[in-house]
């Protein structure tokens, strides 16, 4: 737990930028920016119906590009 305390004299802009300064050199951003952003596994068998339909789409991209529907 990360604690500042108030000086005294020091003004609330001066309190703040040392709150700030001590939150960033702890890290605790950092972690809960990448907890926050954690990317889930993909399973096997999603990532394998994911190829397939990638290559039927291909696939069918070629033949209507021979076809001449695309270009």
């Amino acid at each position: 737990m990360l604690e500042i305390k108030k000086k005294e004299k020091e003004s609330t802009q001066s309190l703040f930028r040392r709150f700030q300064k001590a939150v960033l050199e702890s890290g605790i951003l950092i972690r809960a920016r990448k907890i926050q952003f954690k990317e889930r596994r993909i399973s096997k068998e999603k990532k394998k119906r994911a190829a397939l339909y990638r290559e039927e789409k291909r696939k069918e991209y070629e033949k209507l590009k021979k076809l001449g529907k695309i270009e």
